[in-house]
């Protein structure tokens, strides 16, 4: 029998379709109908799609191109991250006022700390609950004894989903899962995995831990098995400290005009010094980012005497950086950063662009396989 307080100690609090259900809420005729967040240009991926466009296998990160001949028939709207970001801190704020420690781990997620709730269980259905009165947003909760079990629960039963388990019942739960369903095990390693017979999470769970330091080394090996059982240590803490912000973009068309590329970094420049200063930020590595036209992709930074977020001084520097490597191909994708931050200010929801995917939504930039773009687990995150 579960007991409330040393079995039900962490929630995952996850938003279902998190982009798609905003602009629901903007548009209520749409609802019921496949509507795709995406890009418009030609290299566009797709955000998140609605439940109804996901049955015709559109998924995030797949090219818009492709989603539009799976599914001719969905609407198409255009990101807006600004209003995304906003809902969210509606959201997280109103998260806070039901649990203490709280850990935002993207825009539409965060570990919940119920160690000193008197009934878990009926307090996250009172916080989902008013969540969708208040801002309209349906909400999936994984509850259970440590962050890994209570992300994995989370997942189980979208969308709507409320899921509990301690982690015996996880186990029982998952064991014929592939081991890819825990965060941390990604397709390599997976792969690496099923080369050696393991393709459940039992499998590798009952693996002998040495069969796993000798193909994986002393830390992974160890530690995939541990994630295979659901055994995690982690404890829910405050978001993660924002350290660098940049600003990136993949072009519709590869550019080889020098002048062109000058003229975009330095209006990237612009409106990374923009956001900086206005969360009261100052780094002093400056760096470029460059993807040529056959995916080679190379960096560039230098460091200043100074922690700065002046627009004239970060475009100098990324200009010079840029001339300096004199790209010799025509330039896919190109970027502007900022490093070594130091602030009293610094927030999830000031995520910068390389986080929330290229401006264009193209397949540069990182996406989720569920709800479109999201933070990495910090305290997940495995070096696969």
């Amino acid at each position: 029998m579960l007991t409330e307080h040393s079995e039900l100690s962490t929630a995952h609090l996850d938003a279902d379709a998190f982009y798609v259900s905003i602009e629901l809420g903007r548009h209520p005729e749409l609802r019921g109908k496949p509507v795709v967040v995406a890009g418009s240009g030609p290299r566009a991926v797709v955000t998140t799609a609605s439940y109804e466009a996901r049955r015709y296998g559109v998924g995030s990160a797949i090219p818009a191109s492709r989603a539009r001949r799976l599914c001719p028939q969905a609407v198409f709207l255009a990101p807006d991250f600004p209003t995304y970001r906003k809902v969210s801190q509606q959201m997280m704020d109103l998260v806070r006022t039901h649990v203490e420690q709280v850990e935002v781990v993207g825009l539409d997620e965060a570990y919940l700390d119920l160690s000193g709730l008197y009934s878990p269980r009926a307090a996250m259905r009172r916080l989902v609950v008013e969540i969708r009165k208040s801002i309209g947003l349906t909400c999936s909760v994984g509850i259970g004894p440590n962050k890994l079990v209570a992300k994995v629960a989370s997942d189980a039963e979208k969308p709507a989903g409320f899921v509990v388990l301690t982690r015996e019942q996880a186990c029982r739960r998952f064991a014929d899962s592939p081991p890819g369903l825990v965060p941390g095990i990604g397709p390599k390693t997976a792969a690496r995995l099923a080369a050696v017979g393991l393709t459940t999470l039992t499998a590798v769970g009952d693996a002998p831990e040495q069969v796993l330091v000798e193909r994986f080394g002393p830390n992974l090996g160890r530690e995939l098995g541990r994630r295979a059982r659901f055994e995690h240590d982690g404890e829910v803490g405050a978001a993660r400290k924002v350290v660098s912000e940049s600003r990136e973009r993949t072009f519709d068309e590869d550019i080889r005009d020098p002048a062109a590329l000058r003229e975009a970094l330095r209006r990237m420049s612009g409106e990374l010094c923009t956001s900086l200063l206005a969360h009261g930020r100052r780094g002093r590595t400056i760096g470029i980012k460059i993807r040529l036209d056959d995916f080679t992709t190379v960096t560039r930074a230098h460091s200043v005497a100074e922690p700065t977020c002046d627009d004239e001084l970060v475009s100098a520097v990324a200009l010079r950086l840029l001339d300096e490597y004199a790209p010799a191909r025509p330039v896919r994708l190109l970027g502007v950063r900022v490093a070594g931050l130091s602030s009293t200010a610094a927030s999830v929801f000031a995520e910068p662009a390389s986080r929330l995917g290229a401006l264009d939504g193209s397949p540069d930039g990182p996406a989720d396989g569920a709800d479109g773009l999201r933070s990495p687990l910090d305290q997940l995150a495995l070096p696969l």
